[in-house]
Order: C-alpha cells, then structure tokens, then sequence
C-alpha cells in the first residue's frame, strides 16, 4: 500500500512507524510544512497508562525517549497562599521536540520518507496523490484538510470563553501543580509542570473578562510574559517566563462528526480537540494512531473503507468519552470564581473532581491520606453550618441529615419522581402505587417522590396517570403515605404537575408524546402558545386565556390542600420537560406578546402565580419545591441567565429547594448524555444564586453521590432508575462503606439482614480495592 500525511505531529508520525514497522514492503511518507526543529510549545503530558500502551506497542521508539521524561505522582494545588498534595495519579511529561526528535529518528530507521518545508495545496490534494490508497489528514488543530472537506467531515467548532497562553520557565516544578492566584481582576490559573530537566510549562488561564481588564494583549507576546512575571513573582520565584509563539488565544472545541471521506481519513487535533486541563492532545492524537494502524493493517489492502469503519467503531466512544470530560474540565475552569469562596480543602476536592470522571471513591484509591483531609474539613465545615457533629462518626456526606426548612431529612438521597402508568383511567391509584410506593420506602433513602400526580383530568399526560382532585383519590394516597409513615423513617413528598401540550398521550412504553391512539379518547390539551408537540401529529393546543390560568391556579390550589390532609411531607410544583408551567418559562414554546410571554420576567409570571397560590395554603411547617428545566438541549431555548432568574424568584416567593432537571420541552433537542449529565446546571444555581439545589440525571453510584455533595454541587442527590431496581440502594451503600446508621434506620423486620449485608459487602470492598491496586498501570519512574 502506499499511504501519504499530511501533517507531522506525533500522532501522524505514530501511525506511520507502527504501520511500516509491520508492514516494510509499505510505502508511507510524511509531509510537514514546518522545518524538523520547529517546534510550538513546551512539555507534552501522557498518563502511566498510556505509557504502558507506548511500550508494548513500540518498545524501540519509548526506550529512545524514556530518560526524557519528568515523572510525577502528585498534584499540588496552590490556592490563596495555601496547598495541599493528592497523589497516586501517575504522569509523565516531556519536551515536544525531543518526542517529535525521537519519532523522527525511529520513522527514519524503519524506512519511512519525510518531507519538511513541504506545503501542501490542499484543494489540489486528491490530484497531488492520486496514487496513494490511503491520505491522512494530521495536520492539526487549524486543519487546512477539514475546512476543505467541511460537508464531509462535518465539524463542528465552537470557540470557548477562557484565555489562555503557553509558556515555558526555568523554575523547577516538582509535580504537576495548579497556581490559582487571586488577582485584582480575578482568578487567574497557571497550569504547571515539569517537561525536562530544567524546563517547566507554564500555561495561564482566565475568564475574558479579567484578560480585558490587565489588560493583555493577543498577540503582544513578551509584554503578557512580564505582566504575567509581575502577577506571579512569588510562584516563579526568580525565574523569567519564555516564549514561543505564546499568544493569547480562546480554546477551539473540535469534533467532526464523521472521520473519514472516499480514501482520506483524518487524525489528531484535526479530528478532536481536548482541553489541555484534562492531559493533552498528542496523547489522544497518539491513541487513535494506534487504532488506525490497528485497522489499516487488518483491512486496507483488502478494503480501506473497511478499515476506516473499524477505526471508528474503536476509537468513536473513546474520544467522545474523553473530550465529553475535558469540555466539563474546560466548563468549570470558565465559571472557577463560582468556588472562589470555598476554603482550601473543598476547593481541592472541585479541583480533582472537576470533570467528573474522578470520584470519591477513586480519591480514596489514589490517596486515602488526602480524603482524610477533605472529610476532615468536610465534617467540620458541615458542623459550623448545620449544628450536625460528625466529625467522630465521619459516615460520609451522603448519610449526614440536612434541614430542607423544618423538615429534618436522615441523609441526602431521594427517590425521583417516575411515573408509573399504572393508574385506573378515571385517576384512580391501583394496588401497583401501594406496593411499589411501600415498598421502595424501605430502601433507606430520606425522601421519596411520588410520579407527577394531576389536578384535574385534563392535566392528566396519559390515562394511566394518578390525580388528586376527588375525594376517593385523596383517600387513596393518605393510605400509601399512612403506610410509609407508619413502618419507615423515609419521608414522602407530592409531585403536582399539568401536562399542558404533551397531555392526552399514549403510555410510556407505546408511543411516549403521541397521541392516544383510538381518536374518541383524546381530550383537549392547552399550552402557553398554539404550538404541537410533534408537528402534523400531535394536537394543537389552545393559548391559555385568562380564564383558563385561573382555573389550574384553583386546580392546583385545591390539590394542594388534599396533598396536606393525605399527610405528604412536602410539596413540588413540576415546571419541567415541557409541560404546562414550563411551556411558560422556555421562549420556545411562548411565543406571547402579553404580559406573559417575551423577557424572562413575563414568562415566570404565571408559573409564580401557581406556586404563590400553592404556598398560600401549604403549611410553613412543611417544605416545597420546583423542578425546573435548566436548559432545552437546542439554540434558542432557556440559558443559564435565565435559570438564575427564576431561581431567585421562587426563592423569594418561597421556595426551600430547586429540583434542577433538563429538557424534554421540544422533540428535537440535542440533550449531552453522559454519567451526572445534569449536574453542572445544579452546581451553577447552588453556588450563584445560592439556592439550595437537588442534582439528578444519571446518577448511578454512591461515589458519585458523596463527589456531588463534597463539591458542592448541589444539597440533595435524587437518583430515578437506579431504584426501580434496587430501592434497596441505600442499605447497600451504608454497608459497603460501613456506616452505622440510627438504630431505627432499618425496619425491625429487615433486621436479621443487616449483619449479613454489612459483612458481604465488606468483604466485597475490601476484594475491589486489592484488585484495583493490582490493576494500577505500572510506575515508569
């Protein structure tokens, strides 16, 4: 085969020595516009792990440049004057052009042609080679190849807020360490460490914002590196800042969509790009080289398409995983001021957390000691706010009680709301709610949600959903709640909600938001505008008039009032996934021009005017909620600025907690899956507006749970699927981490249980940590 690369960064020349290493009778060649010893910026970092894939892969070309390398265990984070260490994180650094020197010379020996100072005219590239099987497009981060295949590639590019510049210094950096200095503009981050011997990276990150009032300028490179100097006298201690090609510049999010086009694949930075925070590009551009020449070498003479399909299929969730947690990385840099009030320990605990792919869990892996320090600090700060003392007992955060108003809560895990479909078609509960209602309350968890329950019979999503506006039904749930009282300790809350223009549907598992099926059973829905679900096929609902508002505020009022006599211990208003109250807030779905449709401030109005009504005859004694959804998932819909609005005003209205959930307002959203995908919209209302917020949405684990709660991302962990299928989570956390709970905790008939659990999943503790010890990538210094 004869295979041409455009481009000679690691991850090309990677490619081209693993592949002509196995195939000699190959011809590849390499084209690089730049000279050999050009090179743009300092260090390049790679995990133990992907030293150890190094080294089985090439054994020659990781000998050559083994000495080169800084190794490191630790992060240090430096903050307002203070630090503190984590260690068991295993990386290494070293000079991009001594690897680039390294994989140079290795290419050389095994026969493969380079070519530098050679351009390569791209619109011409096709004709240039139209010999050649295979073209790799590694030409980077401003791929010259992807903007001229756009319709193929399919990229897509968004420039992020931050700025940032990467230097280098003299000062020697033990472990890779983070300089966040409090600036008289704002918080300034210096990312730092060893790449060789007497060399550092230093790379500087700031909001916009604080760039513009220095203020720095873009491109005037040795005026920011003496500003910079000034700014960090006392970290550089002595030591200049150096420059290469060290502009300013706002992070570039790559991802295209497809990787491949006739006989051209693409590589590298020029496919994906991830923020530096989370490690670097060259080891991602150098992980997908290996897959590529895995996929080259079994299919390309036999079918290149094949090739590049397997390609992809290898390395596709992969890199979305590892760019999904650099752009959660990227996105709590951007907002770090929000933790800008936090005292050292729970700053380092957000620090190593960030991105969310590290845990409670994997910190007391990595460094026990550590976690001794933040739980520390954890339980004492918890103490001084709350009055709770568990600076003995230490349980961890998630089974601390928390005061949600008067109500006292036994630990920080709920039960979300998810209905059920299992009522009769005039609303009525079934035997189903009693025993599913019954019995999850005897998992463990501090509150319990019941599914979204209707004021009326309009306001029902499907005819299998329950109500609470006759007397047979209130009846109904004051037995379910009687139970739950009677025999947990767990506490019940009332979900209320109008399904608006996604009423009058099938059940969940039909055709979830369609129609019902048989005609003569549909009902008339309503909405804040006379927009359809699903265009041509759902119906259309009526604009609510006047009229109409004042009737769902009666509604909601009355259910309000039975909720209370059937005895639930808290209330929620639902103005979430699109229904009625969040047809309101989200500007895609009103489009009024009265005064409740246009500015953010409209359109809570009517939303408030339920919740007021609610509040007005829901007892003091007891709290209430609102779940909102903190985004629409596609342009145009709710922003951040306008989730922080409506929390500040339900919380001047009287809210105790906002139950931050996401989407479902429109069909065509474009939701961002992933573990706690959710939870940055909690984080942000907790810590800007300082509302107390419940985090949910794929959240599995109690490792994430207690992560959620250290960092403070939000007060109350609502967990949905996880407890369909064992409610019993709760119990199965406390005896995995070995935490005594209350002696009436666990229901008198579940008692011969207890020890049982306790031991197994003691047992099973201690087996994961032994083999997660043993499966630690090995140490390369």
């Amino acid at each position: 085969m004869k295979i041409s690369i455009i481009g000679g960064g690691p991850g090309g020349l990677y490619f081209a020595l693993l592949t002509k290493k196995a195939k000699p009778e190959w011809e590849i060649e390499v084209f690089e516009q730049n000279r050999p010893d050009d090179t743009f910026g300092f260090g390049v970092v790679f995990s133990d792990d992907t030293l150890d894939e190094f080294l089985s892969r090439d054994p020659e070309s990781y000998d050559l440049i083994r000495d080169e390398f800084a190794y490191w265990d630790d992060i240090i984070i430096r903050y307002k004057g203070e630090e503190v260490r984590c260690g068991g994180n295993g990386f290494a650094g070293c000079s991009r052009l001594n690897l680039l020197k390294v994989l140079h010379n290795r290419c050389e020996t095994l026969g493969v042609k380079l070519n530098f100072g050679k351009k390569i005219e791209i619109e011409n590239l096709e004709t240039e080679f139209a010999t050649s099987d295979i073209i790799l497009a590694s030409d980077g981060i401003g791929s010259a190849i992807r903007e001229q295949y756009s319709q193929f590639f399919n990229p897509t590019i968004t420039q992020k807020s931050n700025r940032f510049t990467w230097m280098g210094s003299t000062r020697k950096v033990e472990d890779f360490t983070y300089f966040f200095k409090d600036s008289k503009y704002g918080p300034i981050c210096a990312h730092t460490y060893q790449y060789e011997e007497g060399m550092s990276t230093w790379v500087f990150e700031m909001s916009e914002d604080c760039w513009q009032k220095w203020p720095f300028e873009e491109f005037d490179e040795q005026g920011s590196a003496d500003k910079l100097e000034e700014i960090f006298a006392e970290e550089l201690e002595g030591h200049n800042l150096i420059i290469n090609r060290s502009m300013w510049r706002q992070f570039p999010r790559i991802y295209c969509n497809n990787w491949h086009h006739k006989n051209i694949a693409i590589l590298g930075d020029a496919k994906a790009s991830a923020h530096f925070s989370i490690g670097s590009g060259t080891k991602l551009a150098m992980e997908c080289a290996i897959s590529l020449s895995d996929a080259v070498l079994e299919f390309g003479e036999s079918s290149v398409e094949k090739a590049f399909e397997k390609y992809v299929e290898e390395r596709e969730t992969p890199v979305q995983i590892l760019q999904h947690n650099a752009d959660v990385s990227l996105a709590w840099f951007e907002h770090m001021d929000r933790s800008w009030d936090m005292d050292l320990m729970q700053f380092a605990a957000v620090v190593m957390c960030r991105s969310k792919s590290v845990t409670y869990n994997n910190l007391i892996l990595r460094d026990p000691d550590f976690v001794k320090k933040i739980d520390d600090a954890w339980y004492e700060r918890y103490y001084q706010e709350s009055g709770y003392d568990y600076r003995q007992s230490r349980p961890t955060p998630m089974f601390t009680k928390y005061k949600l108003g008067p109500l006292e809560l036994r630990n920080r895990v709920v039960m979300s709301p998810m209905a059920q479909y299992s009522a009769d078609e005039d609303g009525n509960l079934t035997d189903w709610h009693l025993v599913h209602y019954g019995g999850a309350a005897r998992g463990g968890m501090a509150l319990m949600y019941v599914e979204m329950t209707c004021p009326s019979p309009e306001a029902r999503i499907t005819r299998g959903c329950p109500g609470i506006w006759t007397d047979k039904q209130e009846k109904d749930w004051k037995r379910i709640v009687d139970f739950v009282h009677e025999n947990t300790e767990t506490k019940i809350c009332m979900q209320l909600g109008h399904s608006g223009r996604k009423g009058s549907t099938q059940l969940g598992w039909h055709k979830m938001d369609h129609p019902i099926a048989e005609p003569g059973q549909n009902w008339p829905i309503m909405s804040a505008s006379d927009i359809p679900y699903f265009d041509g096929i759902s119906q259309t609902p009526k604009e609510m008039n006047r009229a109409d508002m004042d009737k769902v505020i009666h509604d909601f009022k009355q259910a309000t009032i039975r909720a209370d006599r059937a005895g639930f211990d808290m209330i929620e208003m639902h103005a979430a996934h699109g229904y009625l109250l969040a047809s309101f807030l989200s500007p895609l779905t009103n489009i009024r021009t009265d005064d409740y449709g246009g500015s953010i401030e409209n359109r809570m109005r009517f939303p408030l005017e339920v919740f007021k009504a609610m509040r007005e005859v829901w007892p003091k004694s007891k709290p209430m909620s609102v779940r909102i959804s903190a985004t629409d998932w596609i342009e145009g819909g709710i922003t951040e600025e306008d989730t922080f609005a409506i929390a500040n005003a339900f919380r001047d209205a009287g809210v105790d907690l906002i139950d931050v959930s996401a989407g479902q307002t429109v069909p065509d959203q474009k939701p961002v899956y992933g573990r706690m995908f959710q939870l940055g919209f909690a984080e942000a209302i907790r810590n800007v507006p300082r509302v107390a917020t419940m985090a949910v949405g794929n959240i599995t684990e109690p490792a994430q749970v207690n992560t959620i709660l250290h960092t403070r991302r939000a007060d109350l962990v609502a967990i949905g699927r996880p407890h369909l299928w064992n409610p019993f989570f709760m119990r199965e956390a406390a005896a995995w981490y070995g935490v005594e709970l209350d002696e009436n905790d666990w229901e008198k008939q579940y008692l011969s249980g207890k020890q049982q659990a306790y031991s197994l999943k003691e047992k099973a503790r201690l087996q994961q940590l032994e083999w997660q010890q043993k499966s630690k990538p090995s140490r390369h210094n």
